[in-house]
This record gives structure tokens, sequence and C-alpha cells, in this order.
């Protein structure tokens, strides 16, 4: 395993060829000085740069330059929060070829919660002190569009401080469809939106985007929305004021061709969603009308990062890498990414989404020793306590899957930086026990 320590930017630079062969660190790899260049300008990289960073052997650099970037926008601080995660039912319409989740009316296995059942869980999150209720489930076929704003207001009548981030963009067209707005297309989905945002709802996840390729679409998902239709989704949450995250899926039948081409897609988006927000801060735009957050100081008379106080829409939030996990899914045959693809995967996401203002590292999907070393190499956040997590099974067929706040912690601190709670929306964490608020 690569260990890579925090580093200041002094140490880091690493901008032009070293005029001494001896001064050159083994293995480096002089294709990334310009890559290097753009970086420490705060210049957006291209897809040919996106493909090198994976192409070249010298992971060390790619790390380094991640790290660098998440120094620059986040300081010594590292993110965690005090969530609780339900997934309210594995039924689902689709047979996604990557998924063991998912499971039929009749098979063994299979559950829906009541509302009174997902109240419970509500109030019990609340009285630990969670922050955060992140709700995702299957595509049930039965279940009518009421039982989710029923859900909604359950949950904000039972615990109003919860911040409830729910349903992916593949649950929203859903909800469009039994709803009767689905032939509605775009005002369908907002209107499904506007209605559980009413009930209840406060921001979305990542999930559902997998990879933004055809063919790799209808190959490991077929059925399952395609990228312009998960980008309508976010699209239309954002101008009803929703923050949301986003993903991408790799490891499985994709290739690293088509991982750039979906973090292009998702930074064209943010461009178009940010743009406004910039000009009013004194953000330059680059070429293309490019918003890029991730450059020197000196490119941000005011804010470099959007918050909901200063951004009247909602925006994407964090990227959030996925790998995939094989076990027990159609696709079990493949071998799932190393902890280097990993550790690489990350890194890129860092550089090349330079308009989303985090990079997680999702402990549960990659283990909280991996986590610390992803916060080395362009991650600033790792996710929260979680508790119960019933998509993947890491390191075992529990769906237990628990870290305390000390755990976080700890884990922050060894990996060299400074523990920050943070809610849902990036606000700091102040907290007297059980009992917290919004840090002014």
């Amino acid at each position: 395993m690569l260990i890579l320590l925090p580093m200041s930017a002094t140490t880091l630079a690493i901008q032009s060829p070293a005029p001494a062969r001896s001064a050159v660190r083994p293995g480096r790899d002089s294709r990334l000085d310009p890559i290097v260049q753009k970086v420490h300008a705060g210049q957006r990289l291209s897809v040919d740069d996106g493909l090198l960073l994976y192409e070249t052997p010298d992971i060390w650099s790619v790390g380094s330059l991640a790290h660098f970037v998440r120094r620059r926008m986040h300081g010594d601080a590292a993110y965690y929060n005090i969530n609780r995660h339900l997934n309210y039912s594995n039924v689902c319409a689709l047979s996604c070829t990557f998924c063991s989740f998912y499971r039929k009316k009749d098979q063994p296995g299979a559950y829906e919660f009541s509302i009174d059942r997902i109240r419970a869980e509500a109030i019990k999150a609340a009285k630990i002190g969670a922050t955060e209720i992140h709700i995702v489930g299957g595509l049930h076929p039965w279940l009518e569009f009421e039982y989710y704003t029923e859900m909604m207001r359950a949950i904000r009548e039972a615990a109003p401080k919860l911040h409830i981030k729910a349903f992916t963009a593949v649950e929203i067209v859903h909800l469009a469809r039994i709803s009767k707005r689905g032939s509605l297309k775009y005002e369908g989905i907002k209107s499904v939106l506007r209605d559980l945002k009413e009930a209840g709802l406060g921001s979305l996840p990542g999930g559902g985007a997998e990879v933004f390729d055809d063919r790799v679409h209808d190959e490991a998902f077929k059925g399952k929305i395609r990228a312009g239709t998960w980008l309508d989704v976010h699209r239309a949450a954002h101008e009803l004021g929703l923050n949301t995250n986003a993903t991408i899926l790799y490891g499985h039948i994709e290739e690293r061709a088509d991982r750039i081409k979906h973090m292009e897609i998702l930074r064209c988006e943010q461009d178009r969603t940010l743009r406004s927000w910039a000009q009013s801060q004194g953000i330059a735009l680059q070429e293309d009308d490019a918003v890029v957050l991730t450059g020197p100081d000196e490119m941000y008379p005011r804010q470099r990062l959007p918050d909901p106080d200063s951004c009247e829409s909602g925006y994407f939030q964090t990227i959030i890498p996925l790998p995939f996990i094989p076990d027990d899914s159609a696709l079990q045959h493949l071998p799932g990414p190393t902890g280097l693809e990993n550790l690489r995967t990350l890194a890129i996401a860092r550089l090349m989404l330079d308009n989303l203002p985090h990079c997680k590292a999702f402990w549960i999907m990659h283990t909280l020793e991996m986590a610390q070393f992803m916060l080395q190499n362009g991650a600033d956040d790792i996710d929260g306590t979680v508790v119960w997590y019933d998509i993947t099974k890491v390191g075992g067929p529990s769906t237990h899957q628990e870290a305390t706040v000390w755990d976080l912690q700890r884990a922050i601190r060894e990996a060299g930086f400074r523990p920050v709670e943070r809610d849902t929306l990036y606000r700091s964490i102040e907290r007297d026990g059980d009992a917290w608020r919004v840090a002014q």
C-alpha cells in the first residue's frame, strides 16, 4: 500500500523539471509537468490530462497534486457527520447486474418498512444527536406516491431538526411515473421534487449515476435512467434550491476513459449551475465559461466555495467515487477495483472536478483504514456514523456497519487532519452532548 503523508505546498512544488538529474525523484513522470503547472495556476485540466493521470505509473505525483488541491480548498479540515442510513425497501422493479441489494416481491429477504417503522427510526436517530437521515431504496412497483410524501412528513414531525437526504435520481423518476407525471418529463420531475420538498425533503444523494456511457449502461444496468435524465433530476433539484451530491460507480465493465467522460459531464453541469454565483463573487470565468474553485487564493476576491447563504440555487456539493463490489451480484465474476485503483480514481476525481466543493471517501465502501489514505490523496470528507447500510457489505455479510464519533475523529487525526463535524450542507456543528446547532 502506498502511504502519502500530508505535505506543504512548498514540498509539492514540482512545477518544472529539476535542473540536475540527481534531484529528480526516482520514478517521477515528467509528462505530468504541464498538468502540475495547470493545477498550480488554477487552470482546468483537459480530458487528455485526465487520461494521462490514469495512465502514468507515477501514482505519487497524482496523489500529491490532489492533496495539494484539497489543502488549498480546505486547509487541514476533514469533515464527518452523525447520520443514519435507512433503506426503506429492497423490492425493486429493476434487475441491475451490478446490484446485490434488490429483491423481487416474493423472494426470500424482501422487505418494506411501514411509516410507523420509519418514524421510529427517525426518533431513534434524533435521540442520539444525528443531524441527517439518508434514505434510499428500490423501485417498489406497488407503493403509491403518497407513501413517500407521508414518509417525509412523518420524519419532519417526529424529528424536526433532522435533515432528510433522500431518493436517488432513479427513484425520483420512478415517483414521477407512479404519480402519473412521467409524461410531463422535466416538469413532472420538478413537480415531484416540489411536493417532496414541501413534505420535508432537504437534499438529494448522488446515487444512480453509475457511469455516463450508453454501452456500459445497456450492458450493466439496462432499464435504468441514462445520463440526460439523471442530470435533469439534479438540475430540477438545484432550481428548487435543493443541494445534491454526485457519484460515479467504477471498476466493473467500464473503461477509464468512460470515467473521465463522466467527470467531464458532471463539471459541465456544475459550470452551468454556478456561473451566476461565481460572477457575483468576482471569480473570473475561464474558457467556455468554466468555473474553477481549485486555484490560488488570489483568484477568489470574496468566497472560494458556494454555500447555502450565498448561492440562490442548489448545486453539487461533493463527488463520491464508489468502487464496484462484486459480491453476490450478477457480475461477481469480475474482480472489482484494487486499493490502488480506488486511491487513483479518487485523486483524479478531485483534480478533474474542479468546481465541486468537496470530495468524499465513503468509508462504508472503502473501509475506514482506506479512507485515511484517501484523506491524504484528495478527499476532505469521510461521511458519518451510518449504523445500518444494506446496499453493500464490505468485509462480511452484516449490514450493521457503524463507526463511532471517536472512531471517525481518531481516523482523521491519525491521517494528519483536524476533525470538523458538519451538517448535510457542510456547515460546522457545535455540540453539547446530543444537543447541537449550526455554528455561527
